[in-house]
């Protein structure tokens, strides 16, 4: 770990501002729980870090409004996952949160960190000698002709096939979720889905983010189908493991007829992944085993599996198909 100065923002804007014109190996720190894992491996070096714990109006979590969910940036994991409103009329979001990590994690790790973790691909962390470019643009990808069994089949390419690790960015897309964001040029408002980016040629460019820019909050508009929705994981541990396949699920029902759908997959694309054809497979018809697999393999459709990864296919469809028929019991 290399030497770095250390600053307090007093006010969002304190922050900003001292990010602005710094460089880009000046970084935010929160909670802290990825920043530290990756200084220690010495995939961050930041020269200047400026602390935005003390920011307070940044840690609130708002569930009384008509119209959406708010929650700031610095809310813990923890507190939202067990918020009474949350995981009643939200389960799908709170069963992100408390599905990842150990609770002692959930406890200090913040919303807007969870969002911004980074791959937790082998070959990236791993270092020299393995060939990476969102490590080391232009030095290759190790994962293309080495273990791939944990890579992504969805959104990859010759560059990258890692995975998007989180499991809380997944449920939020499902949801069409927002977050606001404030930079030297003022704020602004990005899509969850557009946050992330797939790798394509420039891997080391994750989000579309702007140097500097600090997320304010999440905002999570209000819909009767949160009620029924799910989020389901599959790992090869039952906690503390990232996801080999998972999906959110929320519903619209009338009857056994599916109204309206919402799906989104995680653990097998390289961003959190809406899997739109699979809520059109369900759009007017009878929610059953069957057409709950059918909108699975329809999720999987496009997946481009490597050496040792095709298996997930079959995961990542009864994954979903899975999850369907949780958020049905829940409608």
């Amino acid at each position: 770990m290399q030497t770095f100065s250390y600053t307090r923002a007093e006010t969002v804007e304190d922050a900003v501002r001292s990010v602005a014109g710094a460089g880009p190996r000046t970084c935010f720190i929160a909670g802290g729980t990825t920043l530290y894992d990756l200084m220690k491996l010495n995939l961050e070096t930041p020269n200047k870090i400026v602390d935005i714990t003390g920011l307070r109006d940044l840690n609130h979590i708002d569930a009384g409004g008509h119209s959406e969910l708010v929650f700031g940036a610095l809310a813990r994991m923890s507190d939202v996952a067990a918020h009474p409103q949350i995981a009643d009329e939200y389960p799908a979001i709170s069963e992100s949160l408390w599905r990842a990590a150990s609770q002692q994690l959930r406890n200090v790790a913040t919303l807007g960190g969870n969002l911004l973790q980074r791959t937790r691909c082998v070959y990236f962390r791993g270092g020299e000698p393995f060939a990476c470019n969102k490590r080391d643009p232009g030095s290759g990808c190790a994962a293309q002709q080495g273990n791939d069994r944990g890579h992504a089949l969805l959104g990859g390419s010759s560059s990258c096939v890692a995975v998007y690790p989180g499991d809380l960015a997944v449920a939020l897309v499902a949801f069409d979720a927002k977050i606001d964001v404030l930079g030297v040029t003022g704020e602004r408002t990005i899509a969850v889905e557009a946050l992330h980016r797939e790798p394509g040629t420039s891997p080391n460019v994750e989000t579309t983010l702007k140097s500097g820019e600090l997320i304010l909050r999440v905002r999570v508009p209000k819909t009767t189908m949160g009620r029924a929705s799910t989020y389901h994981k599959i790992r090869d541990r039952e906690s503390y493991a990232f996801a080999l396949a998972s999906a959110a699920v929320a519903l619209d029902m009338d009857g056994d007829t599916v109204r309206d759908a919402r799906i989104a997959i995680g653990g097998l694309a390289t961003r959190p992944w809406r899997a739109r054809a699979a809520e059109q497979v369900l759009a007017g018809k009878t929610l059953s085993q069957r057409t709950a697999r059918q909108a699975g393999d329809a999720a999987l459709h496009e997946a481009k599996p490597g050496r040792n990864n095709s298996f997930r296919i079959e995961l990542g469809a009864r994954t979903v198909a899975d999850a369907l028929m949780i958020a049905r019991q829940r409608a």
